[in-house]
């Protein structure tokens, strides 16, 4: 989850928020406090300690979820559910704050802590996930017939989609270890090259977000001018953009052989529970139109 375009400071206007200001007048600014009231507010520690607290207990189902009746099993999804929305509450506030400004400094180094944090509590979770993809169909058959596990029905399916594509717990662990300072890391260095960027559009400089604003003005020429700018600051970090595409797309394609996914598209069509077929059919009559 994030928040793009023109974001504005809760606290005060970034170096991208007052340019918009500028330009644009008054707008209204993000208030997150229905998350946290701030990075460092006792709330969010208090989640943070909480979900730690919850992690370590659920730790002890470790090698014993092929063993749980349908009961047990319900009822440690059901814990499983609150774990992952307490931890997606603190990563989308931390997603969120950081979108705020992503040129701010201290914004970049909560997100990144938060990020680190978190990572570090879901890699206690994943034997839980991969024990439920790794199943057998009879075994897991006799838990959902329970009723407390049968409700998350749709959820163990979509799951087990992925049946065939995980890899051991050992480097399914070393790939959510390196996501940080790997596939993460590099989305950020981009997401915060843009953020930094200035266009120039006639005698003023503007961020890339209003000139971004601009493409959509009324006049013919301000749109001229705006293009031109951002084609111009665009080709400035070609070199930087293209080495983060690059990678990225590398990334993908090392991750995607050793899951054995026959295309780049497979494993976002698979979690879009479509069949790669369906899609290639789509595409083609889009063509064809």
């Amino acid at each position: 989850m994030s928040i793009t375009g023109s974001a504005i400071s809760q606290d005060k206007p970034g170096q991208d928020a007052a340019g918009m200001h500028d330009a644009l007048g008054a707008l209204p600014e993000w208030n997150l406090g229905d998350l946290y009231e701030g990075p460092d507010c006792p709330a969010l520690k208090a989640d943070f300690d909480r979900v730690g607290a919850m992690i370590a207990t659920f730790e002890k189902l470790r090698g014993k979820v092929n063993d749980l009746d349908g009961a047990a099993f319900g009822a440690a999804i059901a814990e499983y559910e609150k774990i992952s929305e307490l931890c997606g509450k603190i990563e989308s506030y931390a997603q969120l704050y950081q979108s705020v400004d992503v040129s701010d400094a201290e914004r970049g180094r909560f997100f990144q802590d938060t990020i680190d944090r978190m990572t570090d509590l879901s890699g206690k979770l994943l034997f839980f996930t991969l024990d439920i993809i790794r199943m057998d169909d009879k075994v897991l058959a006799a838990k959902m017939n329970d009723p407390a596990a049968a409700k998350y029905a749709p959820w163990v399916r979509d799951l087990r989609a992925f049946r065939g594509h995980e890899l051991s717990d050992d480097l399914e662990k070393l790939l959510l270890d390196k996501s940080t300072s790997g596939r993460t890391a590099w989305v950020r260095l981009y997401d915060e090259t843009l953020a930094a960027m200035r266009c120039t559009m006639g005698a003023k400089t503007v961020t890339l977000t209003e000139a971004l604003h601009y493409l959509s003005d009324a006049g013919e020429e301000m749109r001229k001018n705006a293009a031109k700018g951002i084609g111009a600051a665009l080709a400035d970090k070609a070199r930087l953009i293209t080495l983060v595409t690059n990678t990225l797309a590398k990334d993908k394609a090392t991750e995607d052989q050793w899951r054995k996914y026959e295309r780049p598209v497979s494993s976002r069509n698979l979690g879009n529970l479509v069949e790669d077929e369906v899609v290639d059919a789509l595409v083609a009559a889009a063509k064809s139109s």
